[in-house]
């Protein structure tokens, strides 16, 4: 939702010690020859890129580059490549300068070094390029020497600017007086006892500074109201306050004597019937590209598209408060390492990151993401009363997962693939919570610590699943459970039976989850049927947790559409890739899906993409500070007559002695495989 202004969130480029796991990472991943289409960005095209821009005139002392990524080549040009070709490689960067707040979009074709294509942003119709972390810095030196900020810090007995923490949030569109077409960022500010005191334990509420980014300056500043700031302090990191660290847990062990069980060549990942392609993106982060399973393509691409972190606060100096934390911030741009503590245990393969920083170098974060086999309990178990068979196999279970600090909150998300073909997205939601003052109880703010609130907010993410079910012709239903009445054919009153609703277009695309009819979403192929005569399928099965809470006719149901539905069905367009827009920040809304599904393009049997809403509802708990627990959403896509029959029955039964009857002495040993037990 925000970053702070007083320190950077990620120590890049340094290489802490290891710990906690086997270090696998593949430091290199540009072929000679040329890389694949969707191959991750290397440091040398980065290089080049940013060459070909300044050899082109369009890179001034004060261009900031907003955005930079691959620029992805059609679903149909990436099927027809044929290896040990060289394909088109092309980067697309959004320009911004500073000092005058003129922007565009370019593409840059790395094959012909050349720049293939400008396009001007209007800050108005088109919104602002997403937030510099240099203008979260700038932000702190512009507040502090405003005098009226300086003042209303004063009235509040804080004098010592150096102990002042402004946190820089972006600012949405209100249409308020003065405002359009300006680069802007609204202030809200916390104070620290000292340097190493967490500051969010003392928000200084009641004032807000709007900071024109362009102008340097603040425009209007809000002091409504001269509320207490908390006192207690939340220093989750200091024994002091959290106590001497318990001595009763035993250490856990997770060993492959072995090695893993899967295999990676540049970005290309084997593992137990599943092939894919790792990619990552400074907007969205990691990336699933051509997701296929025993040779059959399931999901072409599949990522993050967007978060939107709406708060419930309706107050007047906090009414504006949603982060498009992908759009706006650049979720990607904002990726941990993932060395110093420990976040993925056992055999592990890290993959770096090549991104381009404010000024177009590169910017390398090490280990970006994790790849690791888990365990994942039962597979599939059966004690037969007639034969005596005894089976059980244990499932098991490969991550690719990635953590981002965007401000206080931290995010990790977790991609699981299955023996099964069964895939699972996680999304956990930790860190610490945007705090207020509390004074009087409130529909929408909990209090936390004596005199500390936490608002009501959502945690609301947009996966994009670009699908391929054995091909690029799809169909989707909508399926639901029904109780049967009594008739002739249910004469007891005890049957029950599914619906089939299809989606044909995109108008009539737009749909809500049902957990009480059981609903789910059917992803089948027009083209292949298994040996029943079954169209081979996979089911989309959500949370139904509730979507965008926020009035219609609100600034943010405008800009955040795609988050007023959990499901909606497009025709896949390459230019197609954000549910809120290309240019997030400060867009007026009506952006992204609104204008695909207007369209009204037809969906059987074509390339369909699925775009799902899921995330959470934060009501704060005094058990959520000082630092929050993690709290989970997500979602599974599962084979539904895509095999023939269960695709586990090649498991191997285990010749471990783990698998032995126990006698009631001895102690369960930690390690476990796939295996049986018989």
């Amino acid at each position: 939702m925000i970053v702070s202004s007083q320190r950077p969130v990620q120590q890049h480029g340094r290489r802490p010690e290891h710990d906690c796991r086997t270090d696998r990472t593949d430091r290199t991943h540009h072929r000679p020859g040329g890389d694949p289409p969707l191959d991750r960005l290397t440091s040398d095209e980065i290089v080049a890129a940013r060459a070909i821009l300044d050899t082109a005139g369009l890179l001034a002392p004060t261009t900031r580059f907003a955005y930079l990524g691959l620029d992805e080549p059609a679903k149909a040009e990436v099927l027809a490549f044929t290896a040990g070709t060289t394909p088109r490689r092309s980067i697309r960067a959004v320009l911004l300068d500073v000092a005058t707040g003129v922007a565009e979009t370019v593409v840059v074709s790395l094959t012909d070094a050349a720049v293939t294509r400008r396009t001007p942003i209007d800050p108005i119709t088109d919104g602002q390029p997403p937030i510099l972390l240099e203008e979260f810095v700038a932000v702190d030196e512009i507040v502090k020497a405003d005098p009226g900020w300086v003042a209303a810090m004063a009235k509040r007995g804080l004098t010592d600017l150096t102990l002042l923490r402004p946190c820089p949030l972006s600012a949405g569109v209100f249409d308020l007086p003065g405002e359009q077409g300006r680069r802007l960022l609204r202030v809200l500010s916390f104070v620290a006892n000292r340097d190493d005191d967490h500051c969010w334990a003392h928000p200084v509420d009641g004032v807000v500074a709007y900071v024109d980014l362009t102008a340097r300056q603040v425009v209007e500043l809000i002091d409504a109201a001269d509320l207490p700031i908390p006192a207690e302090e939340g220093n989750f990191d200091d024994p002091a306050y959290t106590g001497p660290a318990r001595q009763t847990l035993k250490p856990i062990e997770i060993t492959q004597p072995a090695g893993p069980s899967y295999t990676v060549d540049g970005n290309v990942v084997s593992w137990e019937g599943w092939t894919f392609r790792v990619g990552f993106d400074a907007r969205e982060g990691l990336i699933l590209h051509q997701l296929a399973i025993q040779g059959r393509p399931v999901v072409y691409r599949a990522s993050i598209a967007e978060m939107v972190v709406p708060y419930a606060d309706p107050s007047p100096v906090r009414y504006w408060q949603n982060y498009f934390d992908t759009g706006e911030y650049l979720l990607g741009a904002q990726v941990n390492s993932l060395e110093l503590g420990c976040d993925c245990l056992g055999e592990i393969h890290y993959f770096d990151a090549d991104l381009a920083d404010g000024n177009g170098a590169v910017d390398t974060r090490p280990n970006a993401i994790c790849m690791h086999e888990e365990d994942a309990g039962v597979l599939w178990k059966h004690t037969d009363l007639f034969t005596e068979s005894r089976e059980v196999r244990r499932a098991r279970r490969l991550v690719i997962s990635f953590w981002a600090t965007v401000g206080n909150y931290d995010y990790g998300f977790y991609w699981y693939l299955y023996l099964d073909g069964t895939i699972e997205l996680k999304t956990q939601a930790t860190g610490v919570m945007f705090t207020s003052s509390y004074t009087r109880d409130t529909p929408w703010t909990t209090q936390v610590a004596p005199g500390l609130g936490a608002p009501a907010h959502q945690h609301l993410f947009c996966a994009r699943l670009d699908m391929t079910v054995d091909g690029v012709a799809n169909t989707v239903d909508e399926v639901d459970i029904r109780p049967d009445p009594i008739g002739p054919d249910n004469p007891y009153g005890n049957a029950f039976s599914r619906t089939h609703t299809r989606i044909n277009s995109e108008a009539d695309s737009a749909r809500d989850a049902n957990p009480a009819a059981g609903r789910v979403w059917r992803i089948e192929s027009t083209e292949r049927a298994n040996r029943l005569g079954q169209p081979t399928a996979y089911v989309l099965t959500p949370q139904g947790l509730p979507v965008l809470l926020a009035d219609p006719s609100s600034s943010i149901a405008r800009r955040a559409a795609f988050a007023t539905k959990h499901l909606w069905v497009t025709r896949y367009d390459p230019a197609e890739r954000f549910p809120a827009g290309d240019l997030v920040n400060q867009h007026p809304g009506h952006a992204g899906i609104p204008t695909y599904v207007r369209q009204d393009r037809p969906l059987a049997g074509q390339d369909v993409v699925l775009w799902h809403t899921f995330g959470l509802t934060h009501f704060p708990r005094t058990e959520d500070w000082p630092v929050m627990p993690t709290d989970s959403a997500g979602f599974t896509l599962k084979p539904y007559g895509f095999f023939d029959r269960n695709p586990t029955l090649d498991l191997p039964a285990s010749t471990s002695t783990h698998c032995a009857p126990a006698t009631g002495t001895e102690h369960t040993d930690a390690h476990t495989g796939n295996g049986a037990c018989h």
